[in-house]
């Protein structure tokens, strides 16, 4: 199975069922499957024009979500062209790296990203086009022999070519062992790493996310909140409804959600736990302030206080599918004593990355549901307590990370994928996270951290003597936020201060700007919102490697108001 075969069945069975709405300049569009095609049939043809090789170098694709996002995936993919989607929240030394480990030789992107690109364009030599959406490209001065495209211009250029048959889209089909996309994770050594995932991969994934979601249809409407450069919103948000010929409608903003919601009545949301909690936190808020809803819950009548509450979501909603990262159990239940189903999942990217699910009608909060029904799953070294690394093996693991083989031989164990979380499964077969074997930082919007990464940053100050990242939590919240704890060197400090070691509050306050300045060229959900300096060394092991496990929890809320008592 492919994705363009997915795409293929959807057009012969619902041809004329609504693909996709979206908001332009506050006016609601739509678009069929029939049309889609037209336009994805147009990329494609486009590609091909520009030299772009089925399974030849890897092409691009730093868009906010949108439309064009899907059709240019569709077109590329579709086709056997490898895809490198980005983050456009990267900083420009971060998306020159992922380009240039990739080899990308053409790259698809908004035009609000044309002065960063520009100016990271000489470290890209085999960076041969770029095609800029939403934006003139005339302004652009590429160089060298770099051809720069403006894509809609591109689109009606190509319009006649690729509406007649044996047009590119018909020549040229991908294999299921087709490289679909390279999704570059943070990596544990500084460095990003770029799981590859066939169209085999994917397709077995959403083929286990039906096996246990298994009433989807085309007359269902996702709500596409998060972004598709994600591997969890890429296959639940355009893969999974493409599958069933369902509807993806882009809310415009963050800031739109409520009304979007109203609007265009969606059946499914897929999110990730900061957003549900904030959703949760707006409907308690309301019932909290009416006397009859108070009452209502009291007497275990949600479910009459969960009618109003699913209206003001559009009235249609039947699922809320979270993932990404921990979703505090107290939300979970909130929203089931409503009447609205929550199904919780686990995954990540070099899985394609759903690995569990929970079951709408059989739930349990607080534990990540059972494995998907063709793959299979292993605790490995458990401890008495039942408690050993979760592993996966089958169809939905990565190939390896590209170029990587000193990272792929460390992320297998034999013939499975080692998650690096601990896990313990009860008899029924539901799946609970004990904890991480790894330094991954996971915060509320589940985007992964990798310590390693920012303390190199923070390293190359050679103010920085010391230095360790760790993930710390908040009272009251799930999910983690970024934290450092770092020891000056008195040396330098003196030097910058004139030869006079300055009082501590300025060395901390030292420290501290050389925080934000060092991570200035990373992304900001992996800045330390919480910094500690402190006057002595780092424990470390006789292999002179810091001894991380001494530092986990000492950022935390509760850590530090016990050291104050103490």
């Amino acid at each position: 199975m492919t994705i363009r075969v997915l795409l293929d069945h959807t057009l012969q069975s619902t041809p004329d069922a609504v693909a996709m709405r979206f908001r332009t300049q506050r006016v609601w569009s739509a678009r069929t499957y029939r049309e889609w095609l037209v336009r994805v049939r147009q990329a494609a043809e486009v590609a091909g024009q520009l030299g772009l090789v089925p399974g030849g170098a890897p092409v691009g694709l730093l868009l906010e979500n949108g439309p064009q996002w899907m059709e240019i995936y569709a077109a590329l993919a579709g086709t056997g062209v490898t895809v490198v989607p980005l983050d456009p929240k990267l900083r420009p030394p971060e998306i020159a790296f992922i380009l240039a480990d990739a080899g990308a030789v053409a790259l698809y992107a908004s035009g609000k990203h044309r002065a960063d690109l520009e100016k990271i364009l000489p470290q890209l030599p085999c960076l041969k086009t770029l095609v800029f959406v939403e934006g003139s490209a005339s302004a652009c001065a590429p160089g060298g022999d770099r051809k720069c495209l403006d894509y809609e211009s591109a689109l009606g250029q190509a319009a006649a070519a690729a509406a007649l048959p044996g047009a590119w889209f018909d020549r040229h089909r991908p294999e299921p062992a087709s490289l679909a996309s390279i999704i570059y994770t943070s990596g544990t050594t500084g460095k990003p790493k770029g799981a590859m995932l066939t169209h085999g991969n994917f397709c077995a994934d959403v083929h286990g996310c039906t096996g246990v979601i298994t009433d989807l249809s085309c007359a269902d409407n996702f709500l596409v909140v998060l972004p598709l450069f994600h591997a969890f919103s890429f296959t639940a948000n355009f893969l999974l409804p493409l599958s069933r010929g369902s509807c993806m409608s882009f809310v415009e903003s963050l800031r739109t959600i409520s009304e979007d919601l109203k609007t265009v009545r969606p059946t499914v949301f897929m999110a990730v736990p900061l957003l549900v909690e904030k959703m949760y936190e707006r409907v308690e808020a309301a019932m909290q302030a009416s006397r009859a809803a108070r009452v209502l819950l009291a007497c275990g009548l949600g479910r009459m206080v969960g009618r109003k509450v699913r209206q003001g979501m559009g009235g249609r909603l039947r699922y809320f599918l979270v993932g990404g990262a921990p979703c505090p159990v107290r939300v979970l239940q909130g929203f089931r004593r409503l009447g609205i189903r929550v199904i919780e999942g686990y995954g990540l990217t070099e899985a394609s990355p759903v690995v569990t699910l929970s079951r709408a009608d059989n739930a349990r909060p607080g534990t990540i549901g059972y494995q998907l029904p063709n793959i299979e799953i292993r605790l490995a070294g458990k401890n008495e307590q039942g408690v050993g690394e979760l592993q996966v093996s089958g169809p939905i693991v990565m190939q390896g990370y590209y170029r990587n083989e000193t990272a792929t031989a460390a992320a297998f164990d034999g013939n499975w994928l080692r998650t690096g979380d601990l896990a313990s499964m009860d008899a029924d077969g539901y799946i609970t996270i004990r904890g991480r074997s790894k330094a991954l930082i996971v915060n509320r919007e589940g985007k992964n951290i990798y310590p390693e990464e920012v303390e190199q940053c923070l390293a190359h100050d050679p103010v920085v003597l010391d230095v360790i990242v760790i993930g710390y939590h908040d009272a009251g919240e799930t999910g983690e936020k970024v934290g450092a704890i770092l020891v000056p060197n008195p040396e330098v400090v003196q030097a910058r201060h004139g030869g006079v070691m300055p009082p501590w509050g300025e060395v901390e306050a030292l420290m501290r700007q050389v925080v934000h300045a060092q991570c200035r060229d990373l992304a900001d959900y992996k800045h330390p919102r919480k910094i500690e300096v402190r006057r002595e060394p780092l424990e470390r092991t006789s292999t002179q490697k810091v001894r991380r496990a001494v530092y986990l929890g000492q950022l935390d809320v509760t850590h530090i108001g016990k050291q104050a008592e103490d």
